[in-house]
């Protein structure tokens, strides 16, 4: 690898590794963040995430010959870095700097990833969606009548519990998210990563995860906090489970890269609706359709970035 191509792979997975953990943690760590930051110090919550991040990049080293994607891009093929293919990144770092919930999917993969394989993709993603949305909306249907986080909180004796089943489910999901979306990283890397390489990838991941942390989640965070209950531990335990389960699901699906962003919007576009159809005080549905309908737009949004991104290669 020469010294340009080396600086432009440099470049193009230090932008990725941020914006696509900037962008993509609140999906995961986002309750997690919400619910502990006021109980623990940013530093062992970032310890914990750690420790789970660490132990799936390396046995997916390990299981996949030197490939850290989980397979994710068996379909795209490793490519020579570009200065066009770190445009991508550094297009997702801005959008995510002013909290826009975009695909980093869509606008990492589209840089790499051919017509037919982006149109995969935008299927699988669309189907992620519509099963998240379905899924929470029966299940918070028939939840939201037991649980009842302002007017029935968790019994102090109890909170232990649901505290430590929320660290379990977090790092359930934690593990499974990363194995879709660190392709979004993998793909700017050699498919065979070398230990020097993983030392080094090791290194970034955790660091700008540690970052993350320390400002709470950032901007993106919002998407989280203005839904109904996601700052109480028993609320975010049931959420990440479900999430992870969808996540696990369409991982064995097949190999094909999916937006775990649509599938986490869809969860919470399911579980507000829910919500606003059985409640009795002045929460109801008009007051979900703008708060869905700002994240569905923000999600489009991102999609519209990507087109432009892959045509503008494409004709370029």
């Amino acid at each position: 690898m020469d010294a340009v191509l080396f600086i432009y792979t440099i470049v193009g997975f230090l932008l990725a590794s941020y914006s696509v953990i900037a962008n993509d943690c609140v999906q995961t760590l986002g309750t997690f963040i919400a619910s502990n930051s006021e109980k623990f110090k940013w530093y062992y919550l970032w310890g914990a995430a750690s420790l789970v991040l660490l132990f799936t990049l390396w046995y997916g080293w390990s299981i996949n010959d030197g490939d850290i994607s989980f397979g994710r891009l068996n379909k795209i093929p490793y490519q020579e870095i570009q200065w066009y293919h770190a445009a991508a990144p550094a297009v997702l770092l801005l959008l995510t700097r002013v909290g826009i919930p975009v695909s980093t999917s869509f606008l990492v993969l589209s840089a790499f990833a051919s017509t037919f394989i982006l149109e995969k993709m935008l299927l699988k993603s669309v189907m992620g969606y519509a099963v998240a949305a379905i899924t929470a909306y029966v299940l918070w249907f028939l939840i939201a009548r037991w649980f009842d986080e302002k007017n029935d909180p968790v019994r102090e004796k109890n909170k232990r519990k649901w505290r430590i089943a929320q660290w379990c489910s977090t790092g359930f999901l934690w593990y499974t998210w990363l194995s879709h979306d660190l392709a979004n990283i993998a793909v700017y890397l050699p498919r065979q990563l070398s230990i020097e390489w993983m030392l080094f990838v090791s290194f970034v991941f955790v660091s700008l995860l540690g970052w993350i942390f320390y400002e709470k989640g950032g901007k993106i965070q919002n998407i989280v906090l203005n839904k109904q209950g996601t700052r109480y531990v028993r609320s975010a335990t049931i959420i990440d489970l479900v999430y992870a389960f969808i996540l696990l699901f369409f991982k064995q699906y097949n190999d094909i890269p999916m937006s775990t962003t649509w599938v986490f919007v869809g969860l919470l576009c399911g579980r507000e609706f829910a919500i606003a159809s059985i409640s009795t005080n002045t929460y109801k549905l008009k007051h979900a359709f703008p708060i869905v309908g700002k994240d569905f737009l923000k999600m489009m949004i991102g999609l519209g970035v990507s087109v432009a991104i892959v045509m503008a290669i494409h004709n370029l």
